[in-house]
Protein backbone atom coordinates (compact mmCIF):
# COMPACT_ATOMS: atom_id res chain seq x y z
CA UNK A 1 0.00 0.00 0.00
CA UNK A 2 1.01 3.48 -1.31
CA UNK A 3 0.84 6.75 0.33
CA UNK A 4 -1.59 8.64 -1.35
CA UNK A 5 -0.34 12.66 -0.95
CA UNK A 6 -2.79 14.58 0.25
CA UNK A 7 -3.05 18.69 0.48
CA UNK A 8 -2.01 20.31 3.72
CA UNK A 9 -5.48 21.02 5.12
CA UNK A 10 -4.50 22.45 8.85
CA UNK A 11 -1.29 24.64 9.67
CA UNK A 12 -1.08 24.52 13.47
CA UNK A 13 2.45 24.87 15.72
CA UNK A 14 3.05 23.80 19.36
CA UNK A 15 4.92 26.26 22.00
CA UNK A 16 5.86 25.00 25.63
CA UNK A 17 5.72 28.01 26.94
CA UNK A 18 8.78 28.73 29.18
CA UNK A 19 9.34 30.84 31.35
CA UNK A 20 11.63 32.63 34.12
CA UNK A 21 11.09 31.52 37.95
CA UNK A 22 11.25 35.04 39.16
CA UNK A 23 8.97 36.22 36.61
CA UNK A 24 6.41 33.82 35.56
CA UNK A 25 3.94 36.14 34.56
CA UNK A 26 5.96 37.41 31.40
CA UNK A 27 6.69 33.91 30.27
CA UNK A 28 2.76 33.46 30.25
CA UNK A 29 1.99 36.72 28.68
CA UNK A 30 4.99 35.65 26.11
CA UNK A 31 2.97 32.63 25.07
CA UNK A 32 -0.15 34.83 24.66
CA UNK A 33 1.43 36.99 22.43
CA UNK A 34 2.95 33.91 20.02
CA UNK A 35 -0.91 32.48 20.00
CA UNK A 36 -2.21 35.96 18.84
CA UNK A 37 0.34 36.22 16.38
CA UNK A 38 -0.81 32.81 15.06
CA UNK A 39 -3.76 33.62 14.92
CA UNK A 40 -2.86 36.97 13.04
CA UNK A 41 -0.75 34.85 10.31
CA UNK A 42 -3.64 32.67 9.67
CA UNK A 43 -2.06 29.22 11.79
CA UNK A 44 -5.09 26.87 12.01
CA UNK A 45 -4.36 25.38 15.29
CA UNK A 46 -1.94 26.58 18.08
CA UNK A 47 -1.47 23.97 21.02
CA UNK A 48 0.56 24.45 24.45
CA UNK A 49 2.65 21.70 26.22
CA UNK A 50 1.70 20.27 29.76
CA UNK A 51 4.56 20.52 32.35
CA UNK A 52 5.03 19.91 35.64
CA UNK A 53 7.23 20.76 38.80
CA UNK A 54 8.81 22.71 35.94
CA UNK A 55 8.97 25.73 34.57
CA UNK A 56 6.89 25.73 31.41
CA UNK A 57 3.15 25.66 31.45
CA UNK A 58 1.39 23.57 34.13
CA UNK A 59 -1.70 25.16 33.77
CA UNK A 60 -2.62 24.44 29.75
CA UNK A 61 -6.65 24.74 30.21
CA UNK A 62 -6.19 27.99 32.22
CA UNK A 63 -3.57 29.55 29.66
CA UNK A 64 -6.12 28.41 27.05
CA UNK A 65 -8.96 30.24 28.99
CA UNK A 66 -7.07 33.47 27.96
CA UNK A 67 -6.09 32.63 24.96
CA UNK A 68 -9.84 32.27 24.13
CA UNK A 69 -10.71 35.44 25.08
CA UNK A 70 -7.74 37.19 23.24
CA UNK A 71 -8.50 35.33 19.97
CA UNK A 72 -11.60 35.07 18.08
CA UNK A 73 -10.84 31.87 14.94
CA UNK A 74 -7.66 30.28 15.76
CA UNK A 75 -8.14 26.62 17.29
CA UNK A 76 -6.75 26.26 21.15
CA UNK A 77 -5.15 22.44 21.75
CA UNK A 78 -2.98 20.63 24.47
CA UNK A 79 0.10 18.00 23.34
CA UNK A 80 -0.72 16.84 25.52
CA UNK A 81 -2.06 17.04 29.34
CA UNK A 82 -0.69 13.68 30.84
CA UNK A 83 -3.82 12.15 32.70
CA UNK A 84 -1.84 10.47 35.50
CA UNK A 85 -2.08 14.24 37.07
CA UNK A 86 -5.82 14.65 36.61
CA UNK A 87 -8.78 13.51 37.61
CA UNK A 88 -11.10 13.03 34.65
CA UNK A 89 -14.40 14.37 35.83
CA UNK A 90 -13.03 17.72 37.15
CA UNK A 91 -10.86 17.67 33.86
CA UNK A 92 -14.15 17.36 31.88
CA UNK A 93 -15.56 20.30 33.86
CA UNK A 94 -12.27 22.36 32.71
CA UNK A 95 -12.39 21.69 29.72
CA UNK A 96 -15.87 21.92 28.48
CA UNK A 97 -15.99 25.72 30.09
CA UNK A 98 -13.02 26.67 27.97
CA UNK A 99 -14.84 25.42 25.16
CA UNK A 100 -17.65 26.92 25.63
CA UNK A 101 -15.74 30.20 26.32
CA UNK A 102 -13.51 29.89 23.17
CA UNK A 103 -17.01 29.38 21.25
CA UNK A 104 -16.03 25.48 20.34
CA UNK A 105 -12.30 25.53 19.25
CA UNK A 106 -10.85 23.50 22.19
CA UNK A 107 -9.20 20.65 21.02
CA UNK A 108 -7.71 18.52 24.45
CA UNK A 109 -4.57 16.32 23.68
CA UNK A 110 -4.31 13.79 26.23
CA UNK A 111 -2.36 10.82 27.05
CA UNK A 112 -1.69 7.73 29.81
CA UNK A 113 1.06 6.45 31.95
CA UNK A 114 2.37 6.90 35.21
CA UNK A 115 3.20 9.89 36.10
CA UNK A 116 7.07 11.20 35.14
CA UNK A 117 9.61 10.84 38.41
CA UNK A 118 5.92 9.12 40.14
CA UNK A 119 8.02 7.97 43.01
CA UNK A 120 9.11 11.43 43.88
CA UNK A 121 5.55 12.78 43.57
CA UNK A 122 3.40 9.80 44.91
CA UNK A 123 2.70 11.18 48.35
CA UNK A 124 2.20 15.01 47.08
CA UNK A 125 -0.49 13.61 43.98
CA UNK A 126 -2.14 10.61 45.71
CA UNK A 127 -0.97 10.63 49.47
CA UNK A 128 -3.86 7.72 50.25
CA UNK A 129 -3.94 6.10 47.05
CA UNK A 130 -0.67 6.29 45.10
CA UNK A 131 -0.65 2.13 44.69
CA UNK A 132 -4.29 1.98 43.55
CA UNK A 133 -4.19 4.50 40.72
CA UNK A 134 -5.06 3.00 37.56
CA UNK A 135 -2.48 5.15 34.83
CA UNK A 136 -4.04 3.10 31.63
CA UNK A 137 -6.61 3.48 29.38
CA UNK A 138 -9.71 3.46 31.42
CA UNK A 139 -8.77 7.17 32.66
CA UNK A 140 -9.34 8.56 29.25
CA UNK A 141 -12.62 6.49 28.32
CA UNK A 142 -13.72 7.57 32.10
CA UNK A 143 -12.71 11.18 30.47
CA UNK A 144 -14.01 9.96 27.43
CA UNK A 145 -17.64 9.66 28.77
CA UNK A 146 -18.15 12.49 30.77
CA UNK A 147 -17.01 14.73 28.11
CA UNK A 148 -19.66 13.00 25.78
CA UNK A 149 -22.46 13.77 28.34
CA UNK A 150 -22.17 10.13 29.86
CA UNK A 151 -24.00 10.50 33.57
CA UNK A 152 -21.96 11.15 36.02
CA UNK A 153 -24.20 9.79 39.24
CA UNK A 154 -27.57 8.42 39.30
CA UNK A 155 -29.28 11.77 41.01
CA UNK A 156 -30.36 14.92 38.68
CA UNK A 157 -33.45 17.25 40.30
CA UNK A 158 -34.24 19.37 42.53
CA UNK A 159 -31.73 20.41 45.47
CA UNK A 160 -32.73 22.11 48.70
CA UNK A 161 -36.02 22.95 49.73
CA UNK A 162 -37.55 25.71 47.14
CA UNK A 163 -38.70 23.17 44.43
CA UNK A 164 -41.96 25.43 43.77
CA UNK A 165 -40.59 28.41 42.59
CA UNK A 166 -40.05 28.44 38.79
CA UNK A 167 -36.93 27.14 37.35
CA UNK A 168 -34.96 30.31 37.65
CA UNK A 169 -34.67 30.61 40.81
CA UNK A 170 -34.28 27.19 41.42
CA UNK A 171 -31.12 24.76 42.40
CA UNK A 172 -31.19 21.72 40.30
CA UNK A 173 -28.36 19.23 39.81
CA UNK A 174 -27.67 17.64 36.78
CA UNK A 175 -26.20 13.88 36.37
CA UNK A 176 -24.15 14.74 33.61
CA UNK A 177 -21.25 17.43 33.69
CA UNK A 178 -21.78 20.98 33.01
CA UNK A 179 -21.67 22.69 30.97
CA UNK A 180 -21.73 20.30 28.89
CA UNK A 181 -19.95 21.39 24.96
CA UNK A 182 -21.70 18.82 22.75
CA UNK A 183 -18.73 19.42 19.70
CA UNK A 184 -16.02 19.17 22.38
CA UNK A 185 -15.83 14.93 22.48
CA UNK A 186 -15.42 14.69 18.72
CA UNK A 187 -12.38 17.41 18.97
CA UNK A 188 -10.60 15.43 21.58
CA UNK A 189 -6.98 13.59 20.44
CA UNK A 190 -4.93 11.25 22.20
CA UNK A 191 -1.24 11.65 22.18
CA UNK A 192 0.53 8.02 21.92
CA UNK A 193 3.81 6.96 20.09
CA UNK A 194 3.04 3.21 20.31
CA UNK A 195 1.00 0.84 17.54
CA UNK A 196 -1.01 -0.05 20.53
CA UNK A 197 -2.11 3.33 21.34
CA UNK A 198 -2.73 4.13 17.60
CA UNK A 199 -5.34 1.40 17.83
CA UNK A 200 -6.82 1.73 21.25
CA UNK A 201 -7.21 5.51 19.76
CA UNK A 202 -8.63 4.53 17.10
CA UNK A 203 -11.34 2.15 18.51
CA UNK A 204 -12.77 4.52 21.01
CA UNK A 205 -13.13 7.23 18.22
CA UNK A 206 -10.57 9.60 19.17
CA UNK A 207 -8.41 11.64 17.26
CA UNK A 208 -4.72 10.79 17.41
CA UNK A 209 -1.84 13.07 17.67
CA UNK A 210 1.57 11.92 16.97
CA UNK A 211 4.62 13.75 17.82
CA UNK A 212 8.59 13.46 17.21
CA UNK A 213 8.92 10.35 19.29
CA UNK A 214 7.68 7.05 18.69
CA UNK A 215 8.65 3.60 20.16
CA UNK A 216 10.21 1.04 18.46
CA UNK A 217 8.34 -2.39 18.45
CA UNK A 218 10.69 -4.89 19.87
CA UNK A 219 14.61 -5.47 19.59
CA UNK A 220 14.17 -6.56 16.22
CA UNK A 221 12.39 -3.75 15.03
CA UNK A 222 14.79 -2.53 12.43
CA UNK A 223 12.47 0.53 10.81
CA UNK A 224 13.26 4.05 10.68
CA UNK A 225 11.19 6.67 12.60
CA UNK A 226 9.16 7.42 9.41
CA UNK A 227 8.22 3.79 8.85
CA UNK A 228 6.79 3.01 12.09
CA UNK A 229 5.06 6.50 12.23
CA UNK A 230 3.40 5.71 9.07
CA UNK A 231 2.66 2.15 10.44
CA UNK A 232 0.71 3.75 13.32
CA UNK A 233 -1.35 6.06 11.19
CA UNK A 234 -2.65 3.19 9.27
CA UNK A 235 -3.09 1.39 12.19
CA UNK A 236 -5.36 4.00 14.01
CA UNK A 237 -7.10 4.82 10.46
CA UNK A 238 -7.80 0.93 10.11
CA UNK A 239 -9.53 0.75 13.71
CA UNK A 240 -11.50 4.34 13.54
CA UNK A 241 -15.23 4.44 12.70
CA UNK A 242 -14.09 7.33 10.43
CA UNK A 243 -11.43 5.23 8.39
CA UNK A 244 -9.27 7.40 5.73
CA UNK A 245 -11.38 10.55 7.29
CA UNK A 246 -10.38 10.02 11.20
CA UNK A 247 -7.97 12.76 11.79
CA UNK A 248 -4.26 12.37 12.81
CA UNK A 249 -1.84 15.70 13.58
CA UNK A 250 1.84 15.38 13.06
CA UNK A 251 4.01 17.20 15.65
CA UNK A 252 7.75 17.20 14.44
CA UNK A 253 10.48 19.84 15.31
CA UNK A 254 10.56 22.45 11.95
CA UNK A 255 12.78 25.48 11.67
CA UNK A 256 12.31 27.42 8.74
CA UNK A 257 15.36 29.59 8.30
CA UNK A 258 14.10 31.93 5.03
CA UNK A 259 14.13 35.02 6.57
CA UNK A 260 16.53 34.09 9.84
CA UNK A 261 19.95 36.08 10.65
CA UNK A 262 23.11 34.28 10.01
CA UNK A 263 23.33 33.91 13.99
CA UNK A 264 19.83 32.30 13.93
CA UNK A 265 20.81 29.57 11.25
CA UNK A 266 23.77 29.24 13.08
CA UNK A 267 21.69 28.87 16.32
CA UNK A 268 18.84 26.72 14.96
CA UNK A 269 21.50 24.13 13.03
CA UNK A 270 23.59 23.85 16.45
CA UNK A 271 20.51 22.85 18.03
CA UNK A 272 19.37 20.56 15.61
CA UNK A 273 23.30 18.70 15.39
CA UNK A 274 23.38 18.60 19.01
CA UNK A 275 19.74 16.37 19.04
CA UNK A 276 20.94 14.09 16.08
CA UNK A 277 22.91 11.39 17.97
CA UNK A 278 19.64 10.30 19.84
CA UNK A 279 18.06 9.84 16.07
CA UNK A 280 19.97 7.21 15.17
CA UNK A 281 18.95 4.23 17.23
CA UNK A 282 16.13 3.45 19.68
CA UNK A 283 16.92 5.13 23.30
CA UNK A 284 16.21 3.34 26.78
CA UNK A 285 14.27 0.92 27.77
CA UNK A 286 11.17 1.83 26.03
CA UNK A 287 12.98 1.81 23.17
CA UNK A 288 11.92 5.83 22.10
CA UNK A 289 12.93 6.64 18.61
CA UNK A 290 13.18 10.39 17.58
CA UNK A 291 12.95 12.26 14.66
CA UNK A 292 15.50 14.47 13.25
CA UNK A 293 14.97 18.23 13.84
CA UNK A 294 14.21 19.86 9.93
CA UNK A 295 16.01 22.90 9.68
CA UNK A 296 16.54 24.57 6.84
CA UNK A 297 14.83 26.76 3.80
CA UNK A 298 11.08 26.29 3.40
CA UNK A 299 11.73 24.87 0.01
CA UNK A 300 14.58 22.35 1.44
CA UNK A 301 12.18 21.45 4.43
CA UNK A 302 8.86 20.96 2.45
CA UNK A 303 11.12 18.40 0.01
CA UNK A 304 12.21 16.41 3.25
CA UNK A 305 8.50 16.48 4.36
CA UNK A 306 7.38 15.15 0.97
CA UNK A 307 9.94 12.24 1.07
CA UNK A 308 8.68 11.56 4.70
CA UNK A 309 7.22 7.79 4.69
CA UNK A 310 4.02 8.91 7.08
CA UNK A 311 3.40 13.07 6.02
CA UNK A 312 2.04 12.20 3.11
CA UNK A 313 -0.86 10.49 4.90
CA UNK A 314 -1.36 12.61 7.37
CA UNK A 315 -2.99 16.70 6.47
CA UNK A 316 -2.98 18.29 9.85
CA UNK A 317 0.31 18.93 11.25
CA UNK A 318 1.28 20.79 14.47
CA UNK A 319 4.87 22.07 14.01
CA UNK A 320 6.92 21.91 17.62
CA UNK A 321 8.77 25.01 18.10
CA UNK A 322 12.14 24.04 20.09
CA UNK A 323 12.05 24.63 23.96
CA UNK A 324 14.86 26.74 24.40
CA UNK A 325 14.87 29.93 21.51
CA UNK A 326 13.98 33.47 22.23
CA UNK A 327 10.33 35.48 21.32
CA UNK A 328 12.35 37.04 18.07
CA UNK A 329 13.09 33.32 17.11
CA UNK A 330 9.60 32.06 17.73
CA UNK A 331 8.27 35.22 16.00
CA UNK A 332 10.86 34.61 12.91
CA UNK A 333 10.25 30.75 12.67
CA UNK A 334 5.99 31.15 12.68
CA UNK A 335 6.33 34.04 10.29
CA UNK A 336 8.04 31.44 7.71
CA UNK A 337 5.77 28.57 8.63
CA UNK A 338 2.96 30.54 7.39
CA UNK A 339 4.47 32.77 4.67
CA UNK A 340 7.13 30.27 2.73
CA UNK A 341 6.84 26.49 4.71
CA UNK A 342 2.74 26.12 4.63
CA UNK A 343 2.34 27.18 0.70
CA UNK A 344 5.23 25.27 0.06
CA UNK A 345 3.23 22.30 0.73
CA UNK A 346 -0.21 23.25 -0.50
CA UNK A 347 -1.56 25.00 2.69
CA UNK A 348 -3.47 28.59 2.38
CA UNK A 349 -5.18 30.57 5.35
CA UNK A 350 -8.66 29.84 5.89
CA UNK A 351 -8.65 26.56 3.12
CA UNK A 352 -10.00 24.54 6.13
CA UNK A 353 -12.98 26.86 7.27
Amino acid sequence: MSSTPRPLRKLGFLTIGLFDADDPGRGHETTLEVIELGERLGFDSAWVRHRHLQYGISSPVAVLAAASQRTRRIELGTAVIPLGWENPLRLAEDLATVDVLSGGRLNPGVSVGPPMHYGQVKEALYPDTADAEDFGYERVRRLLDFVRGKPATDFSGVEGFEATRRQAHTEYSSDVVQPHSPGLGRRLWYGGGSLSSARWAGEHGLNFLTSSVVKAEGPDDTRDFAEIQLSHVRAFRAAHPDGAAARVSQGLVVVPTDSASPQQRAKYEEFAAKRLPRTTSPQGPARLLFAPDLVGTSEEIAERLHAHAAFPEVDEVAFALPFTFGHEDYVQILTDMATELGPALGWRPGASV
